[in-house]
């Protein structure tokens, strides 16, 4: 009997204690948070963009008169000097055609020779009264009208040399062939458009790149503004350009408005081809040797049972300095105008610049600057909170204007990566704008 008792004894406190380890264990893990590092550096501010390279001057060379090409004298990337023949029509037709406005010419000259001798002669008649003033005038109307005509055949044989001269194709600038959509033997038509025969660019030492840069950007975009840009075929290796043209007409896709901005590069190296998509970077903005905090560390948020926590170690320390120093404080946060108070007088914590401790007033004064709020550790092991002014920020990095308590290499939370602490059942986090019910804490006003 007295084993049975011990047996039983023994198994009732093995369930205890395994019962203390399930509901009360869970209570002594700790949170584990990721943090970043309060860094001192240079920031960038860049509105980046993607455009397509381009010689700055190009030429389309075509025709002007149809016909099959007989000679290419000029392939791609071909160096032509201006005035350099490049391309040869089929001179058959054209040729005929000249002789045969030179005979229409020959013609009219003769048959206008004719109506003058005529019209001498019967000057000659009329002054004698041999011949009645209607044939004279008809005489003279004659000589007119074959003057006419032989003109007409000059004219006719000027446009019959200068097709035949338009079947020998120069180049109108020097620079490089790129293109040469055609081939010997290929028959060319000019209608409305003219068949283009080369393209040649002027000078691939200077390029130029047509980005397109969003109507909320467009403002901060200046002439001679400073670009640096890449590309595919250069991987790593950064290129140096400015703005230069901001072109006025809008583009208008799925009612997204854009503006293009042209910006002009050196390409001495001729390491830019026409073609190439260039990743565009404006700077905008630059701040030298600043304090920087990753943004990802100004979204965190509190869970409600550390936000109790803090606000309880604030308590705590508050309530062991003298009554001046509060009254102070509490004077302070309320000129700073610390928004989002409790009610019944009581002070919420943590905002100001005012002092080591400033705590906000009970009214929702006016937020005169908007600030952000950072989270760490001290060297107590306690969590600390820290109202910044924020700067540029280049949308990995903020600059720090100013800020409580913070330097270079401080360690600052930036998210949860494991909580094992159960939930409350009901509380407030005054430091979460998303939580429901209770005080607000304070706001991010001074």
């Amino acid at each position: 009997m007295k084993k049975k008792t011990v047996i039983i004894t023994t198994l009732i406190a093995a369930i205890i204690v395994a019962a203390y380890f399930i509901f009360f264990s869970g209570d002594a893990k700790t949170t584990k948070f990721s943090f970043a590092t309060i860094s001192k550096g240079d920031l960038n501010v860049i509105i980046s963009s993607t455009g397509t390279i381009q010689a700055i001057k190009t030429v389309e060379v075509g025709t002007q008169v149809s016909g099959k090409i007989d000679r290419l004298l000029a392939d791609f990337n071909t160096q032509v000097r201006k005035g350099q023949l490049l391309a040869v029509l089929d001179t058959v037709v054209l040729a005929a055609s000249v002789r045969d406005a030179q005979a229409s010419l020959d013609r009219a000259k003769a048959l206008y020779e004719q109506a003058v001798a005529v019209h001498e002669r019967n000057k000659q008649l009329f002054e004698k009264q041999f011949m009645n003033e209607v044939d004279f005038i008809a005489s003279k109307t004659n000589v007119q009208v074959l003057l006419a005509s032989q003109k007409s055949a000059v004219t006719a044989l000027e446009r019959a040399n200068l097709n035949l001269n338009y079947a020998y194709i120069y180049a109108p600038i020097s620079g490089t062939v790129i293109n040469r959509p055609v081939e010997e033997g290929q028959t060319v038509a000019a209608s409305l458009s003219s068949p283009t025969i080369f393209t040649i660019a002027e000078d691939l030492s200077s390029m130029r790149i047509l980005t397109s840069v969003d109507e909320s950007d467009i403002g901060q975009i200046k002439m001679g503004q400073k670009v640096q840009f890449t590309v595919q075929s250069q991987s790593g290796k950064k290129f140096d350009g400015e703005v230069m043209q901001i072109r006025l007409n809008p583009n208008v896709q799925s009612n997204v408005v854009s503006y293009v901005v042209v910006v002009k590069a050196d390409n001495k190296d001729r390491l830019l081809l026409p073609g190439m998509t260039a990743t565009v970077d404006f700077y905008v903005d630059f701040r030298e040797d600043v304090l920087l905090v990753p943004n990802i560390a100004l979204r965190f948020q509190p869970s409600d049972e550390l936000a109790a926590e803090y606000q309880k170690n604030r308590e705590k320390e508050l309530a062991n300095l003298p009554d001046s120093v509060k009254k102070q404080m509490q004077e302070r946060g309320a000129q700073g105008g610390m928004g989002g108070g409790n009610s019944g007088g009581q002070m919420s914590f943590g905002g100001g610049f005012g002092g080591q401790n400033a705590m906000g007033g009970t009214g929702g004064g006016q937020r005169r600057r908007t600030a952000s709020r950072v989270w760490y550790f001290d060297d107590n092991n306690k969590l600390q909170m820290s109202m910044i002014v924020p700067g540029l920020t280049d949308g990995k990095n903020t600059e720090i204007v100013r800020a409580r308590n913070l330097k270079e290499g401080m360690k600052i939370i930036t998210g949860v990566i494991e909580s094992s602490a159960p939930a409350a059942a009901s509380s407030s986090n005054p430091f979460n704008p998303t939580s429901q019910g209770g005080n607000r804490g304070p706001s991010r006003g001074f």
